[in-house]
């Protein structure tokens, strides 16, 4: 199935981006987020719409402090879903299970 529309956020994210790689870089966050679509509807890499967000944010810290914002970025990313469709475990390559002990570790809530 091909993509005939796309999310607001991800048309946000290609505008408001530099593209400092050139049309090259351009064309392989297209063709991923392509690749990854599972419907009609095309849906930015969230792991582009992360770095883009931290571009400016200097590198390091703790393992486990990368882990826990890479979390939440993608649980905001996905609605705060960790079941269904769609949902921040199969996005994250993890089973439920293993999302919410890692989740409850790094003491990551869902926000009221």
């Amino acid at each position: 199935m091909r993509a005939r529309s796309t999310t607001f956020s991800s048309s946000r994210a290609f505008r408001s981006y530099s593209w400092p790689g050139n049309i090259r870089e351009l064309e392989n966050v297209v063709e991923r987020a392509l690749i990854l679509s599972t419907g009609p509807t095309l849906a930015i890499d969230p792991l582009f719409a992360g770095a883009r967000r931290r571009h400016h944010q200097p590198a390091g810290g703790l393992l486990s402090e990368v882990e826990r914002q890479h979390i939440l970025d993608v649980l905001e990313q996905c609605g705060w879903k960790v079941a269904g469709k769609g949902n921040a475990a199969e996005r994250l390559g993890l089973k439920r299970g293993t999302l919410l002990f890692r989740m409850k570790k790094l003491g990551i809530s869902r926000p009221r």
